[in-house]
């Protein structure tokens, strides 16, 4: 499984927002996109899904840019990817949804299962608080 360029742009954007008063002051995507070095016009395709996942917000006008709709640690890094990536599962068998005429007799089942698991552990157990602590260790400006 590979988490595509959107994907790992939405967690920088979200962490570079919520490092810099995302929460509480609107942010620019001009100020994100100069910070991580990345594109705005990309930036801007990014935040239009986390918007309808309701993980943003924007404030139009002078001083407007992007907020968060909730606190850091109420988000997990699954709830950022997610609307980018789709689910994280290696293969559709591995989601409850996913079924194929095969899997009563597949030997490999249970692995795909057990790498979905083991990979939404992760992002579901990561908060964006715990990356922003991350992001200030190394930042220290």
């Amino acid at each position: 499984m590979k988490i595509s360029t959107k994907g790992r742009y939405a967690l920088r954007l979200m962490v570079d927002l919520a490092a810099h008063g995302g929460e509480s002051a609107p942010v620019s995507l001009r100020d994100v996109a100069g910070r991580q070095k990345l594109s705005d016009k990309y930036l801007e395709q990014i935040v239009t899904p986390l918007s309808r996942a309701g993980l943003l917000r924007s404030v139009r006008g002078a001083g407007g840019g992007y907020l968060l709709t909730r606190t850091p640690v109420e988000y997990t890094v699954g709830d950022i990817l997610r609307p980018l990536e789709g689910d994280l599962a290696p293969v559709e068998c591995a989601t409850d949804e996913g079924y194929c005429e095969r899997c009563g007799d597949c030997v490999t089942v249970e692995l795909w299962q057990e790498i979905h698991r083991a990979v939404s552990a992760v992002v579901d157990g990561t908060t964006l608080e715990d990356l922003v602590v991350r992001y200030r260790e190394k930042h220290l400006d």
